[in-house]
Parts: C-alpha cells; structure tokens; sequence
C-alpha cells in the first residue's frame, strides 16, 4: 500500500512540475499542489464514510482525469455526463481519492484521460456517489495516475439503500483501480437493461441449500461470503436499453455469444456506486472500464444433447407459453378472470412458439412433460404439437388432452410421440380434493400419465409437477422465510410432496406396474425439505445421483442451482441409461429470448436456435425400460 502512494505522489508531482501552457489550452496557470490556499483535497470531499462530510459546500479541487465519460465528445461509447478526477492519496486508506465530476450533457470544456484538471463545483450525493456538480472546469497541463491494485473477497460488507448486503469498497470510489484476479460472470439479468454483468471471485456461485442442509447462520454465513466476492461490470453510460448491447460479444473469436460462466482476467476501469444505466438497477459498486475488456469463452453453448437409452423423458419448461396474447386484460385461467402471462404481441407469440418448438425439436424426446403453460382447454398444447409437427412431419407429436387443471393461470401437460409410445388409460391429477396436505391454492396440481412402450408393451407413469414458488410469501398461513435458506412457503412445497409420494404409491392411473418417474419444477434446491421428503419416500433423484450438487438448471440473482429434477422409483433407477442437464438457458442472456421489451433490438432474436427458449433449462433423461 504505501509503495504505491509514494509512486502515485512521485509521478503526479512530476507530471504537474512539467506541465506547461499547452497542455489542454484551457489555462495558462499550473494548478497548485494539493494544499494550496483555495484547493481542497478530494479525500477531504470523500471523506472517511459513506457520504461526503462537505455535501452542498462550494470547493475548488484539482487532479488528474482517469476516465473520460464526458457527454458529446468524440467517445459515444462511455457517457455518464462527467469524468473521474484523482489526486495525490493522504496516508488515510479509508478516504477515497478520485471522485466523478459532473459537467452535463453538453461540458463547455472537453477533457481526457491524463489532463491536470482544476474544477469548482458543488458536492452532492447522486445515488450514493460523491459529486461534484461542476460550475467551472480549467485544462492545466498533463498528469499520470497508475491504477491502484484491488484484491476481492473485500474484508468489509455494507448494506445498500435495498438492505442488501454488498461488498464495502466506498476508500475507492471514484478513483482508478486494477483487479488484476479473474472474475467468472455469474449474472447477465442487468445486462441489456442496466448496461451491467455480475462478476464474481472464486468462481460461480450457487445457492446455499443447493450444497448445504438448511440452516439460519450456514445461510447467513454463505450470503455474506457470495456479497464479499462481487462486483459489477458497467457499460459506462447513463442511458437504459443501450444499443448495441455491450459485453454481448466481447471475446475476440467469431460468433460468440456471452454465457454466465465465462471469464475475464485482469480489468481495469474507476469504480463509481450507482444503480447502474437507468438509475434504476441493483444498487453497488460498479466499474467503468477505461481499457476495454475482453472475456474468454469458459461455458460454450452446448450442442444436441447425447442421451443414451430407448426411450426419452424430457422435462420443459416453456416460459409461461400462453397461446392468448398478454393485452392486459383479465382474462385467462380457468374462469376466465385471471392474468395472462407470456406474449404481449402476436409477433411474441410467434417468436415464442419457434424458439419453443427449435428447442423440443432438439430435444426429441418420447414424452415430454411441460411446465408453465397457459391453463386452457387445448389451445396452449394444440399451438406447441401443431407447430412441432409443421417442422417434424404430420402426426410426430400427440398431446394429452386433460382440460383446464386447477385454478391457477398455468398448468403442466404432455406431448409424446405416437409411433413409439401410447396413453395406458387415463390421465390421474392431485389436487386438494385427493390430499389436503396438497394446497392447489399455491401448488399447481400434479399430472400423472401412464405410457406403454409400443416395442415392448413396458409401462411407465410419469407425474410432472410445479409446487409453490418462493417468490410470494405463505405468511397468512403461517409459512415464512424462516432465513435458513428454503425462502418462502417452505412447509407449502413440503407437504406437497409427501402428499405427492403417498398419492403415487396408490397407483393413480391404475397402471399396475411400478416404474414411476417424477419430473418438473419443485422450486425446491437439492438439500431442502420437499426434496427430503421425496427422499425419504424412496425417489432417486437422478441428477444428484449422477452430476452431484454442482447441477443446475436455473440462475437466480447470480446464484445457481437445480430447481427441475428427474426422481426415479426405486424399480425403475436399475433401467435408467442417462440423464443430462441440457444448459441451453439458464446461461443465456435473457435479452436473447423472445420479448422485445425494452426496446429490444429484434435482429438479436434467432428462433431457429434452442438457445433462451426459457428461463429453466431441460432435463432429459434416457430410459431402457423391462
């Protein structure tokens, strides 16, 4: 540390001792030395706290800019209204010594990176970043500031305006840093709205119980660690919904796409606190880079998956298909009064179906059981089978014709293909009139269904499920997020599933044969209670059983983890050939799929590719069925 304040003092009082006249034209004065009548330091303007102690005084400072983010120059690629002045440090390693200058949408005085700046201005708190609201800006000749070395994990949390808790890097605000470690993507939800990528150190991050058994200080102890080790990468402007999207393709080889898992070595750029493009964005640290970064491909986009076996499962989650487009109106569901979900357009909905059908054709899959779509007679399932076989021949897909199911917006269905494949009577469904234990009013029923291998007259009944989110709370029926890690409507999701379990050991559909396989989205990760319950019950979860806890199939707020399973009755694990996490979305872009909110750029849409065709990636799974 103090290497580096001699070498920072040493080159910026070199550099100003030399400056002349002509460095910058705007005056033909040197600036003073830090200490000069009239000059306060910037760290005094920082301050050793979160604000600045001299917020609404008029101060005169001077420094060295180290990054141009000006508005109306030449570079249109990094505009936040203002540039990053930094000086000589103090011996104080809790006060800052750079903070961002603001100068508006058109400066009357264009700087860059190097110039010796004096500015008078007003400080003020935007957002949580010290400021200073510049009233006049003089050029005085050339400077030099190296980037100050920064190590993550941080040794200091803080909690934002959100009550999240964040990394503590408020002694570099402003100032021109270097992290020379490398940092993994591990969150690109900001990405085409707030100009921002989650980087994070030590690799992805996944949710606690995803690898840990619940527990309060385990949880708190893991939210803590995964703050400590995280930052943004910002694009450098104050616009939302930029275009072109930045960081989308920034690798040097042809065609790439960025993916969560990727990495990049060694960035350098000032470090800012804002809400990112917008303003209104999660709330941190961001850096705004000064030499352009370049990532390197880690997580390729896979290409069909390889699936032994004769028979396969797939598990598919479809986004919210709705075959009626989202006008705001109530009127979807089964009484006709609820929400639509989905397209908000024909044109969505017909960029949806090609990336749903691009995905299922890929998939190939015997029977496939889907989560999320819209909860109609037929017309969701019609729309998904008709479009299948428009692409793979007349008559390739067959669906399930079960009718509305439940209450809710949203159901599970089946497709399957007739030619290796037929329904072994009638469809069974748990709801809350077969189990109390089950609470249809928050878990979406399950859907049960026999299938007959038509080579071998083998039986098999899949159940797809889709039990309680952790989204909204349970806490009118008592069932809150207790803070150990299960999030909210735990003890919903766990009795549904042994209320599940019981149900299939009754043979619902009649099947007599015990071979079952339970597959769909718990929203349960691998080490919470519903799982254990299944568990406990006799279900094998193939996943786990064959990848281990570092499987996924979703990507929430930058932590991973597996919340779609395949559970295989204890007859049926011996005939199980494979099963394979297919990673075609949970590590996209979500600017990739089918929308066009955000004024979204259309031409970034391919729909003939299964890449973002959902938010859950698939699980398929390989079956040599006796």
């Amino acid at each position: 540390m103090h290497y580096y304040l001699t070498l920072f003092a040493a080159v910026i009082s070199a550099s100003l001792a030399a400056c002349g006249g002509s460095g910058g034209g705007a005056s033909n004065a040197n600036p003073p030395p830090p200490g000069n009548a009239g000059i306060t330091a910037i760290y005094d303007v920082q301050g050793s706290g979160a604000t600045s102690p001299l917020v609404g005084q008029s101060v005169t400072i001077q420094g060295v800019v180290v990054g141009d983010f000006q508005d109306n120059d030449a570079d249109v690629s990094s505009n936040l209204g203002g540039f990053y002045l930094q000086s000589v440090p103090d011996a104080d390693f809790n006060t800052s010594d750079g903070v961002f200058v603001f100068d508006g949408n058109d400066p009357a005085v264009d700087v860059s990176a190097g110039d010796s700046v004096r500015v008078q201005g007003i400080v003020n708190e935007h957002f949580g970043e010290t400021q200073i609201s510049a009233s006049s800006v003089t050029v005085a000749g050339i400077g030099a500031i190296l980037p100050f070395p920064v190590m993550l994990p941080s040794e200091s949390l803080t909690t934002n305006s959100d009550g999240d808790l964040i990394a503590d890097l408020e002694r570099y605000e402003g100032m021109l840093i270097r992290l020379p470690q490398t940092l993994t993507v591990t969150g690109l939800r900001s990405l085409e709205q707030h100009g921002s990528i989650l980087l994070a150190e030590g690799g992805r991050q996944y949710t606690f119980t995803n690898r840990n058994a619940p527990g309060v200080a385990g949880h708190s102890a893991h939210i803590e660690s995964n703050a400590s080790r995280r930052l943004w990468l910002d694009d450098g402007l104050r616009i939302a919904n930029a275009t072109p999207v930045r960081y989308l393709s920034a690798e040097a080889a042809p065609n790439y796409s960025i993916r969560a898992g990727d990495q990049i070595t060694d960035i350098t750029g000032v470090l800012r606190y804002s809400r990112g493009s917008g303003s209104d964005g999660p709330e941190g640290y961001r850096l705004m880079p000064t030499i352009e970064p370049q990532f390197a491909s880690m997580n390729p986009r896979p290409g069909p998956a390889n699936v032994a076996g004769a028979l396969r499962v797939a598990s598919a989650n479809v986004l919210n298909f709705f075959s009626t487009v989202d006008t705001g109106q109530s009127i979807c569901g089964p009484a006709g009064s609820g929400n639509c979900r989905g397209a908000d357009s024909d044109i969505e909905l017909e960029r949806q179906l090609d990336k749903t059908t691009s995905a299922l054709a890929m998939i190939d899959a015997d029977i496939v059981g889907l989560v999320e779509l819209e909860n109609n007679a037929s017309d969701s399932l019609q729309a998904v089978v008709g479009a299948l076989n428009a692409r793979l021949g007349a008559g390739t897909y067959s669906f399930v014709a079960t009718g509305t199911i439940g209450h809710d917006s949203i159901k599970t269905g089946f497709i399957y293909k007739a030619a290796t494949v037929s329904l072994a009577g009638s469809f069974a469904v748990l709801d809350s009139n077969v189990d109390a234990r089950f609470d249809d009013s928050r878990n979406r029923p399950v859907l049960a269904q026999t299938f007959s291998q038509n080579s071998n007259g083998a039986r098999l009944t899949v159940a797809v499920m889709h039990l309680k989110s952790k989204g909204s709370p349970c806490s009118s029926i008592g069932d809150p997020d207790t803070g150990d890690g299960q999030g909210n409507c735990n003890a919903t999701r766990t009795s549904a599933a042994a209320a599940m379990a019981d149900w299939l050991a009754t043979d619902p559909t009649s099947s007599s044969d015990a071979d079952i396989l339970v597959i769909g989205d718990s929203n349960s990760y691998y080490l919470e209670d519903p799982m254990t319950a299944l568990g406990n019950a006799g279900f094998v979860n193939l996943v786990e059983s064959s990848t281990g806890r570092d499987s996924y199939s979703f990507l929430f707020a930058g932590q991973l983890g597996a919340l779609d399973h395949a559970l295989a009755s204890p007859s049926l694990v011996d005939q199980v050939a494979g099963v394979v996490e297919w990673h075609i979305n949970a590590d996209e872009p979500p600017l990739l799929d089918y929308n066009l909110e955000f004024n979204r750029d259309p031409d970034l849409f391919d729909g003939m590719t299964p890449y973002r065709s959902s938010d859950h990636d698939p699980l398929i799974i390989g079956l040599d069925l006796n």
